[in-house]
């Protein structure tokens, strides 16, 4: 018979909830993991696996920098795909250099973002050489295969002792107590790491903070490139985004300009970057929009508009398409959920889309929070 005690259990089996496992079993704990699907399946598989830690800043960026330790360990551990790719961002027009410039120039004794020429771009990206005139290299930043890599380490973490109980739904939380759709389960600690779905589980809390879905459209496609993408590629529509580059001026000229010249991909709330997978097909995306619980209907605007991009960029005369999705993430106006509402009991999630890059090390601190004392700033509170 199954236990129905736990020193740790986790709620969600995406990224956030294997990283406290993780910190868990590494701490000596039993741990149980809870999930209503059968492995993970949400926004954990659904993205770039582009780990962007040297774009981020202020939490987010400890976040990000604790997870690199953590995803270079488990990828040795797991035996999954890693690569320290650093990330490319090509700039085709003067102001988009601007802000990467500003951006390095504003870099302490950590420098971490190099400027390249266009020539040395070209040669790490197949691009067209009348598309871009220069760009960057952001350094620490990780590349994996999103898809391989959570199964992989479900597998490792099983290894270790870590109790997965799949189809099993958590029905109600309290400190030290569990109800899920297979009996009481009693806990040292609760982790709570459903994402967007946190409204299922604890509604007032999520509308509290302000906790709604983002829903993003994103394809897999091949090409005959003329050589390998060898890191994840960000463009000026990425430098909206995040926020190493939000403060500076020349990064809201640049949004001023791009929404004025291409209101059509404003519209779609566009991140125009490419990630390339092992097998060789390239990953374009992606748009985003928000709503308590967007629709599944995609528009095929969003696709017409990630192949006119991809085809105006890159060196090939032709995608074809694989696969089409639909992802979902947390969205809210801070960049994480972060809430004790009983003790022993952790509500945490990222909040802007940078689950893979900052949850790994989100979760290991709220470990350290939970038994070492380690300070941990609640993110979470009405917009």
């Amino acid at each position: 018979m199954a236990s129905q005690a736990a020193d740790l259990v986790v709620v969600g089996s995406g990224i956030i909830g294997l990283g406290a496992a993780y910190a868990g079993i590494r701490r000596g704990l039993s741990v149980i993991v809870l999930d209503r699907t059968d492995g993970p399946v949400g926004a954990t598989i659904r993205n770039f696996g582009h780990i962007c830690i040297g774009a981020q800043s202020g939490l987010a960026r400890e976040f990000a920098d604790a997870s690199r330790d953590i995803w270079l360990r488990l990828a040795t551990d797991a035996g999954f795909w890693l690569r320290e790719s650093g990330t490319l961002v090509a700039a085709r027009q003067a102001d988009e250099l601007s802000v990467l410039e500003r951006a390095a120039h504003a870099q302490g004794a950590d420098a971490d973002i190099r400027m390249l020429e266009a020539d040395e771009l070209l040669n790490r990206a197949p691009l067209r050489r009348d598309a871009v005139i220069g760009g960057a290299l952001i350094t620490p930043d990780l590349q994996t295969d999103p898809r391989e890599a959570a199964g992989a380490i479900v597998r490792h973490l099983a290894s270790l002792g870590v109790e997965f109980r799949f189809r099993t739904a958590a029905t109600a939380v309290a400190s030290g107590r569990v109800q899920t759709t297979r009996g009481v389960i009693d806990a040292g600690l609760v982790v709570i790491a459903t994402g967007h779905d946190i409204d299922q589980l604890l509604p007032e809390l999520a509308e509290s903070a302000g906790v709604v879905r983002c829903a993003l459209d994103m394809m897999r496609v091949s090409a005959p490139l003329k050589h390998a993408l060898d890191a994840p590629l960000l463009t000026a529509w990425s430098l909206l985004r995040y926020g190493r580059f939000a403060a500076f001026a020349e990064t809201t000229a640049l949004r001023e300009r791009l929404h004025a010249e291409r209101p059509e991909l404003a519209a779609l709330d566009l991140n125009q970057m490419y990630t390339q997978l092992p097998d060789g097909s390239l990953i374009l995306g992606d748009s985003h929009a928000k709503a308590i619980q967007p629709g599944p209907f995609q528009p095929e605007a969003a696709f017409d508009a990630f192949l006119d991009e991809a085809s105006a960029l890159f060196d090939v005369d032709e995608f074809r398409v694989l696969e089409r999705w639909q992802g979902v993430y947390a969205s809210a106006a801070s960049e994480f959920l972060i809430e004790q509402p009983e003790p022993a009991l952790h509500v945490i999630a990222a909040t802007t889309g940078i689950g893979m890059t900052t949850g790994l090390g989100l979760a290991e601190r709220t470990l350290d929070t939970a038994f070492d004392r380690a300070s941990l700033p609640a993110q979470g509170g009405t917009p």
